[in-house]
């Protein structure tokens, strides 16, 4: 099965090899070399993921970013930067990109990186899940065949990786869970330094979804150890 990869990067010598080793994974790649021709074919909604560089002409990653998820767009955004600092990468995870790499990277862990993306993606629209594809947890009415949420019977806009997030913990209920441990269920891999993704996705669902994220009860931190989920499931 083809997949639509948009890639946005204004690297010439990116812009040649990545595709040629995409290619490889049965992608079809539809590249863009500045921020603003990104975002106006992001925007079209037809990519199965986004591979977006932070650093931009005209428009850079955190902003294109920023506009895609204002738009609802809940296409898989992996981004690219430069930056090693730790706020820099944190920072792109919070306005809406599902996972990071940083330069310089392995075309290894690059590729990684995407199949392990789209094979969630696969996974989740072939329906294969360990229970019913509609799960109620308090408030919340999670269906998995059309990747939607309802709290308290109003639609809540999720990004791809936060419904993965969600919904694994619905699978599991009462689990604790270690960083690592969502990493390696929710991410496909589990690799030392990127527990920063998960604490930023927990974050952002809990903005959308508890009372009070400061003091929330629907996705639980356990001191030590890590999260569960605080909620009973009622199908």
């Amino acid at each position: 099965m083809s997949r639509n990869v948009l890639l946005i990067e204004d690297n010439p010598d990116l812009l040649h090899l990545l595709p040629l080793h995409l290619q490889d994974l049965n992608c079809h790649v539809e590249a863009a070399r500045d921020g603003m021709t990104g975002l106006q074919k992001a925007l079209t909604g037809r990519h199965d993921l986004i591979i977006l560089d932070l650093m931009l002409p005209r428009i850079d990653g955190v902003e294109l970013c920023q506009r895609v998820r204002r738009e609802r767009i809940s296409t898989p955004i992996l981004m690219l930067t430069s930056k090693s600092s730790e706020q820099d990468r944190v920072l792109g995870l919070d306005v809406g990109a599902d996972d990071y790499v940083t330069k310089p990277f392995s075309l290894r862990e690059l590729l990684a990186r995407v199949k392990a993306i789209l094979r969630r993606q696969d996974l989740y629209q072939t329906g294969q899940s360990e229970v019913g594809s509609i799960l109620s947890l308090g408030p919340m009415v999670i269906n998995a065949d059309e990747r939607s949420l309802e709290l308290s019977g109003k639609a809540i806009e999720l990004t791809a990786k936060e419904f993965d997030l969600l919904h694994y913990f619905a699978r599991h209920p009462n689990r604790v869970y270690t960083r690592a441990q969502l990493l390696d269920a929710v991410w496909g891999y589990d690799h030392d330094g990127y527990e920063h993704t998960v604490n930023s996705h927990i974050n952002r669902l809990r903005a959308k979804i508890e009372r009070n994220p400061r003091h929330p009860d629907i996705i639980v931190t356990v001191w030590g150890v890590g999260y569960k989920l605080g909620v009973e499931t009622g199908s």
